[in-house]
């Protein structure tokens, strides 16, 4: 079986059903209201490129599954997909969309949309989101279209940092010495215990249970700013008027690489380790994968057996559905196998297709797995960026090069697009300048021409900025 038909398996039994795919990004955000943790101006984010980062999911879906989009795509993006062998799903969108709002929020405002994803499921499809919240809970029940996943509950319980880490506890998986804390008394432990390692020259890192892509993360190495932490963190707690809060204190350790790795845990309880990537990141922000990682035989063996034992555990809980799990190497080669579990779908699970298509099976190629950031002025039609980028594109004749998975994100920003969405709400002003992101796998067949890619890539999006480009605005 291929992914798309593993996941339909492990989610309803199947591997026929029909999906109906929803990219709802950083539900992170919606598990964390109403949770005490650290300090920080909004833990939920106006992001208007995460919230297009949906359109991965047209890469996760099979022919005959459906993709609900905040808008359609461009359609020369659909055609470059199609080229490569892609089938595309039908693609369903609101009929007006708010860029600062999720993609689950504007199906809910949307009755036309949500009885044409009741017939769906009339017809057997089912909702299969990034992870589920409330308002996913919301949709299916709104549609009438079955949530092919757990929870909103348990996947909020199981996301948690310190599920995480008692969990490894419980199955003495090694990590990190550290403390998870669910109230106050537990903190100012914690917090104690920290200032003795950093009395001792060590660093400590605090972590919100529900943080994500970098949010909800302090490293601390000294006593003042820990303090600081306490101080604010038990204020917030007074605020709301309980005890309860939900933080993780660590040593930091020294590490050689970051990983991340998937299993699916099958509703009956199965496990399918799917695969691990070196993952890349800055200042705690998930930046991309290299692939495949570079790990020795018995690392990977090791990383296989601690996803069954997790899988097993995490099905006795209620989860099933695709986990993914960060991991480290220390500097001798040994591994810290959880660092964090994530339930939900994960930045690699929308590479899985390209990985078997374009990888597996063919010796000596790598990938890496990126994003890269650009400044513009105006919207960049997918036509303009495969005219800039055209022979670092990734062909079947040339087996390597720059295989886009979303277009959306680069033009997120855009004022046309915020005002054809929102009428007079945009995100920048005529004329002013935007951020956007392209999201793509390099493909090559060595190390060496893999980074000669990604620099001349980052060099010819580097020229959009500095309007040195025949594309520039």
């Amino acid at each position: 079986m291929d992914f798309n038909e593993r996941l339909k398996s492990a989610l309803t039994g199947e591997t026929t059903t029909s999906l109906v795919l929803l990219g709802n990004f950083e539900v992170e955000d919606r598990w964390a209201r109403g949770e005490v943790g650290l300090p920080r101006l909004a833990f939920g984010s106006d992001n208007v490129i995460v919230n297009r980062m949906d359109e991965f999911a047209l890469l996760l879906a099979a022919k005959g599954d459906h993709v609900l989009l905040k808008a359609d795509p461009d359609a020369d993006f659909l055609a470059y997909l199609e080229t490569l062998g892609f089938e595309m799903p039908a693609v369903l969108t609101p009929s007006r969309h708010d860029p600062r709002k999720l993609v689950t929020e504007d199906a809910l405002d949307d009755p036309g949309l949500c009885a044409e994803l009741g017939e769906l499921g009339a017809r057997g499809a089912v909702l299969s989101p990034h992870g589920v919240s409330e308002l996913e809970e919301q949709l299916a029940g709104a549609a009438g279209l079955p949530l092919a996943a757990p929870s909103a509950a348990v996947c909020k319980a199981v996301n948690s940092k310190i599920y995480s880490r008692r969990l490894a506890d419980a199955l003495g998986v090694r990590q990190a010495r550290g403390w998870t804390c669910d109230d106050v008394a537990e903190m100012e432990e914690a917090f104690g215990a920290a200032r003795t390692l950093l009395a001792a020259g060590r660093r400590v890192v605090v972590k919100d249970a529900f943080g994500v892509s970098g949010k909800g993360i302090e490293l601390v190495e000294a006593e003042p700013r820990l303090d600081r932490l306490l101080r604010m963190i038990s204020r917030n707690v007074r605020r709301a008027g309980g005890d309860r809060l939900g933080v993780v204190v660590e040593e930091w350790v020294d590490k050689r690489a970051d990983l991340n790795y998937q299993f699916t845990v099958g509703r009956g309880g199965s496990v399918h380790f799917d695969f691990v990537k070196e993952a890349l990141t800055e200042s705690g922000v998930h930046k991309g994968h290299r692939i495949p990682a570079r790990l020795a035989e018995h690392q990977v063996a090791e990383l296989k057996d601690v996803s069954h034992r997790l899988g097993e555990k995490l099905a006795a809980d209620g989860y099933y559905g695709v986990v993914g799990v960060d991991a480290m190497v220390d500097p001798d080669g040994g591994l810290y196998p959880v660092v964090e579990i994530n339930a939900r779908n994960n930045m690699s699970t929308y590479q899985a297709a390209i990985q078997e298509a374009f990888l597996e099976g063919w010796g000596g190629r790598t990938a890496l797995a990126r994003q890269y950031p650009l400044r513009l002025t105006r919207p960049l039609p997918f036509g303009r960026l495969r005219d800039l980028l055209t022979d670092l594109l990734f062909t079947h004749a040339s087996g390597t090069g720059l295989l886009v998975n979303n277009h959306a994100t680069v033009n997120a920003a855009a004022p046309e697009d915020g005002a054809a969405a929102v009428g007079a709400s945009s995100t920048a002003g005529p004329g002013e300048s935007f951020a956007g992101r392209l999201y793509g796998v390099v493909i090559a067949s060595s190390d060496a021409q893999l980074t000669a890619l990604d620099g001349e890539i980052t060099r010819r999006l580097a020229a959009l900025r500095e309007g040195t480009s025949s594309d520039a605005a």
